[in-house]
């Protein structure tokens, strides 16, 4: 889509909240994507005020890494709210627990990361700190609940692992149950640039050695699976909700193309097809997921790039719309939203693309009603907002709304 339409919108833009929370102030936000829809207090229909939760880089360990802001769901404005310490420094990623009880944070902070545990109020969404616990690995950068909401795993990219933490009757978490190591050999690295690189591409970000980057289960359950950007590959495990156990499934798993770096994976809300994003390839490989084996096989990959670009540049997130029409694809430095339409099999086919307006768009995620998508710009230190038309075919430029090195946005109805 063509680059146009730079200007601020003052119906979104308010410069005198620019100097709140250390100039990470208002941010338009309205709803992140779920992945598979979730049941529970938090998403659905309109249930009251809808608030955003935002994780965002901090300088200091005991500096605010988590805000919230009160979101408009009809012009996708949002008003600040509060700040407070993550825990720790660096919460890259936010999860809710099923019943949106519970908020946890993984905080990408060396030599090891950690996973901080908060409950919310049902009433006004404040959040009370009630743990952190380590995340046996450096660089905590993704962390999820499971479906039945008593176990947590979070991926320590720096690490090269994944843990698994129980989650506890008061929400807080316990320490580590299971610690998983990703294996080298076989396979070896991959190679820097990827062989499907675009031309001229230097993204040699993470082959240096094994770096977890997602670990989520399936909608059901009983599979989990990990991403390694260092070994191109997506890791399958059984799970048992009993014991806490991840059990490698056989075959371990799914291969990228050599120095792809799959990156991070969404699910079909219909639980069967499955799409990950690769960061130093810049492609998108479409997977279908059988939930009697466990077991995922790769049916496409298509650049989530155009044809004629040339150069480096490190795609960073996948979403669907919300009924799974559209696959959206995060790229960063050529700071796009690549736009995919979903087939009566689950193959892509690439409509186009929506510039970010903004440096280094990190996440994207689209607000409960459907209505705003916002772009996390680290770099930026923005949101980029977007009207959906079309189902999700189109995305209009609303706004701009500043926030500090924003890494991730989530959302909650409360009454």
């Amino acid at each position: 889509m063509e680059r146009t339409d730079k200007q601020i919108p003052s119906s979104i833009s308010n410069v005198s909240r620019r100097g709140f929370l250390q100039g990470a102030t208002a941010l338009a936000a309205a709803g992140a994507v779920p992945a598979v829809a979730t049941p529970g207090r938090g998403r659905g229909r309109n249930r009251g005020t809808l608030l955003a939760y935002v994780g965002a880089q901090t300088n200091t360990v005991t500096g605010d890494g988590i805000y919230r802001f009160e979101v408009n769901p009809s012009t996708g404005e949002l008003t600040p709210i509060d700040s407070m310490p993550s825990g720790a420094a660096n919460p890259t990623w936010l999860a809710f627990d099923p019943t949106k009880s519970f908020l946890y944070a993984a905080n990408s902070v060396s030599p090891s990361g950690s996973v901080s545990a908060f409950s919310v109020d049902p009433s006004n969404g404040d959040l009370t700190l009630l743990n952190t616990v380590d995340a046996q690995g450096a660089g905590s950068t993704h962390c999820s609940v499971h479906p039945g909401g008593k176990w947590l795993f979070v991926a320590n990219y720096g690490g090269g692992n994944a843990a698994v933490l129980p989650v506890n009757p008061d929400g807080s978490l316990g320490a580590a149950t299971q610690v998983v190591t990703i294996p080298v050999n076989p396979p070896p690295l991959g190679v820097q640039p990827a062989v499907d690189a675009p031309p001229g591409s230097f993204a040699i970000s993470g082959h240096d050695a094994p770096h977890a980057h997602q670990i989520q289960s399936d909608p059901g359950g009983s599979d989990v699976f990990l991403t390694d950007l260092g070994t191109d590959r997506t890791l399958m495990f059984r799970f048992d909700a009993t014991t806490g156990i991840l059990t490698p499934n056989n075959p371990y798993a799914v291969a990228e193309t050599d120095g792809a770096g799959p990156r991070h994976f969404s699910f079909h809300p219909n639980g069967r097809y499955f799409y990950v994003i690769n960061e130093e390839a810049s492609t998108m490989t479409f997977m279908t997921y059988d939930a009697g084996t466990g077991l995922l096989t790769p049916q496409q990959t298509i650049p989530t790039v155009p044809p004629d670009f040339v150069g480096t540049n490190f795609p960073s997130e996948v979403i669907l719309s919300h009924d799974g029409r559209y696959v959206y694809g995060l790229n960063r430095l050529h700071d796009t939203i690549a736009i995919f339409r979903v087939g009566g099999t689950g193959e892509l086919t690439r409509l186009g693309e929506e510039w970010t307006r903004a440096d280094y768009p990190r996440h994207l995620a689209i607000e409960p009603t459907g209505n705003f998508m916002y772009v996390s710009n680290q770099r930026g230190d923005s949101f980029t907002i977007f009207r959906v038309h079309g189902g999700g075919q189109h995305l209009k430029f609303v706004g701009y709304e500043p926030v500090r090195a924003p890494m991730f946005i989530d959302f909650l109805w409360i009454a």
